[in-house]
């Protein structure tokens, strides 16, 4: 119970490796508050993860929304101890035919959103808490067709470093997660059929040297590991979890 009544607050939380990372807390004993965009998804992820799971709709790229999420957490705990910012959207096309609508949502969830949602977390994160980042190994990857959501985790990497100088004199932890291909709803959220989608996850498996790709469970161990004292010395850090597919092999 390495979380025994800490709070900790999920954005995205109702599916993919948020909802995962939330069921990982209450197991550990945490107290947790998960966020979504769709009501229906975050009341009934809420009502399966039980133990008081606290839902709240809201949307990342809204700063509204996010002050009415701090507003509301205050009210209900007082103080946090974990934030995982896990909420993204991913859109994939070349360059060419990225338009400002599709480059402002994807900036707008992914960087901007989180930006300001850790921002005003702040002044409720009690000093020695824990801030977790959700990023990719897109953020440091050259996919093809990647280049906004890319850029969108590569920002988010540079705040991690940044903010765990920056919170340090507070004790807060900021650390990065970057998975690689993670079965979750993402690709058919942007828009991929089934088809399409089968046939990436079985590219990437080619290329990953553990031959397989990762489950939601396991980015959740991490995240959770993390938000923990165990890694209590641990802040500043960026780990990928991909099975091994940004280790670039010689030969083989």
């Amino acid at each position: 119970m390495s979380l025994q009544d800490k709070v900790a607050v999920v954005t995205g939380g109702n599916s993919g490796i948020g909802l995962a990372t939330a069921e990982e807390f209450v197991a550990k004993g945490a107290k947790v508050i998960i966020t979504g965009r769709n009501a229906y998804a975050v009341t009934s992820a809420a009502e399966k993860l039980g133990n008081g799971t606290l839902g709240v709709t809201a949307d990342q790229s809204s700063l509204a929304d996010a002050d009415r999420l701090v507003a509301e957490v205050k009210e209900k705990y007082g103080k946090v101890d974990v934030l995982f910012v896990n909420a993204g959207i991913g859109a994939f096309s070349p360059v060419s035919d990225v338009t400002e609508q599709a480059f402002d949502a994807i900036m707008n969830t992914n960087f901007k959103g989180a930006f300001f949602t850790i921002q005003k977390f702040l002044p409720i994160l009690n000093d020695g808490g824990s801030i977790i980042l959700l990023s990719s190994v897109n953020a440091f990857t050259g996919m093809p067709g990647s280049s906004v959501y890319s850029a969108s985790k590569a920002a988010l990497n540079a705040l991690g470093r940044t903010l765990s100088a920056e919170l340090a004199a507070r004790r807060i932890r900021v650390n990065t997660v970057n998975p690689g291909p993670i079965v979750t709803p993402i690709l058919s959220k942007a828009g991929l059929d089934d088809g399409s989608i089968d046939a990436i996850r079985q590219k990437f498996a080619e290329r990953i040297p553990l031959n397989r790709a990762g489950e939601s469970a396991e980015v959740a161990k991490l995240v959770a590991f993390l938000a923990s004292s165990d890694a209590s010395f641990i802040t500043g850090a960026e780990y990928n979890i991909d099975g091994g597919l940004t280790v670039h092999k010689l030969v083989g």
